[in-house]
């Protein structure tokens, strides 16, 4: 499944073809930046420009024996060009060319996933107003609490997506730096400005300063921010999951009518994309912890953080991709049971007012401790007798003595709760970005 709603889009970005193309285009630019300031002849810098071509077949072949894949792509390069090759990679080591070229793949591959973040915001912003005033039990602890909707729910969710894209935009653009400073980044045999002219044509910025890598904080960083993002994910879906259970009934996955939920039993329907949501997210954390360990290398460099990278970043935007078109699918398509949320606010029989009788008690002289102990116990006499809990309040004298009948009344309202749900919009809406 993940080949065929994330590889076409995202994968490509990281197939051997769009990798080695990537290398291409950082020798090809460093040979023309070269020959523009006069350090290498500009014909034998054109040459390279025009006649630069490479063969993944071939590439893996000379990588057999000399096992080392940069030098096997020069090697490949450099039989297409001629003997103007012998400018090719001039003063650079192999970190100057896969660093760089790392950061060009990075930075298209997070204008997808950007993308992909605004396309899921919209969607839940729009469900979000379809829902702001529906009345859904809240809970605390997995036990009935007080009224919300299921509006300010989806709310909650876009917050924090909005939170998520600002982290990942800004890690993104935290990893989008180049550099070309030679063997332990002391530009010893390469000028600063090429360097600088380099990565401003590819769309980078150099780094300040580098061993002979670009330091791993900043790829820690963008693993944790996407690793994050698949945390909220799997946390909006460990809810659509806990609201789907049968017990519950409030919202469900949208259902194919071809779908089936259980190859045993054709009555089941299963929040199958939720759980999906929830193992990925896994993973994501994991290669988050794996980006994290690779900050740490020997000296200037060692590469240790190479083969892991060749894994974790990889399949960490395109799992990410991928959770972020089948949640945004999911939202979408999500049913929403209002009857059965109205019957699940009424299942305490009133009980989920307690706290407003509390307050009213304190406000009418009672102590705190006075207050919730009254209504702990008239709360618990409904729960035993299976009574509704404004009956047992109207029955007790001393309590409608105390706050009249018209106030006790009130405490048992529902609008009550919801009262100031506009003004939570407009601080989600207005405030937090919500005019994408």
């Amino acid at each position: 499944m993940i080949e065929r709603y994330t590889l076409p889009e995202m994968g490509v970005f990281w197939s051997e073809q769009a990798k080695f193309a990537r290398w291409l285009e950082v020798e090809t630019t460093v040979a023309l930046v070269m020959g523009q300031k006069g350090i290498i002849p500009m014909e034998d810098a054109r040459a390279i420009a025009k006649h630069g071509a490479f063969e993944v077949a071939s590439i893996k072949r000379i990588e057999a024996g000399v096992r080392h894949d940069v030098i096997a792509f020069l090697t490949n390069v450099s039989e297409k060009i001629g003997p103007e090759a012998r400018w090719l990679h001039w003063g650079m080591t192999s970190s100057d060319l896969l660093d760089t070229a790392l950061a060009v793949t990075l930075k298209k591959v997070s204008a997808l996933l950007l993308r992909r973040m605004d396309s899921l915001l919209n969607v839940v912003k729009q469900r979000a107003f379809e829902e702001k005033e529906t009345a859904i039990i809240g809970r605390s602890h997995g036990i009935h609490a007080e009224p919300t909707t299921f509006g300010l729910k989806l709310a909650t969710w876009y917050a924090e997506l909005v939170r998520g894209r600002t982290r990942l935009a800004a890690a993104a653009e935290d990893i989008r730096v180049g550099k070309l400073s030679g063997a332990v980044g002391t530009f010893a045999n390469i000028d600063p400005e090429v360097e600088k002219t380099v990565c401003g044509r590819l769309g980078l910025k150099p780094a300040p300063v580098s061993s002979q890598i670009v330091q791993r904080d900043r790829h820690a960083a963008y693993v944790s921010a996407m690793a994050l993002l698949g945390a909220s994910i799997d946390k909006f879906a460990t809810e659509i999951r806990h609201l789907q259970r049968t017990e519950v009934g409030e919202v469900e996955e949208g259902f194919g009518r071809r779908q089936k939920g259980s190859s045993a039993m054709p009555h089941k329907r299963n929040p199958i994309t939720a759980e999906q949501m929830t193992g990925l997210a896994r993973v994501l954390r994991a290669n988050a912890q794996v980006a994290l360990e690779n900050v740490v290398l020997w000296h200037e460099r060692d590469i240790s953080h190479s083969s892991a990278e060749r894994v974790i970043l990889p399949d960490s935007t395109i799992l990410l991709h991928y959770m972020l078109v089948r949640f945004e699918r999911l939202v979408r398509d999500m049913v929403i049971h209002r009857e059965r949320m109205v019957q699940n606010l009424e299942m305490t029989q009133g009980r989920i007012y307690s706290q407003r009788l509390l307050l009213e008690l304190i406000k009418a002289g009672k102590t705190r401790e006075e207050a919730y102990s009254w209504v702990q116990l008239l709360a618990f006499t409904a729960m035993e007798k299976k009574r509704k809990f404004s009956a047992v309040c109207r029955g007790d004298k001393g309590l409608v003595g105390l706050l009249g009948t018209r106030l006790l009344g009130d405490c048992f309202r529902l609008d009550s709760h919801l009262k100031h749900v506009d003004t939570i919009f407009q601080r989600v809406f207005s405030e937090a970005g919500g005019d994408r």
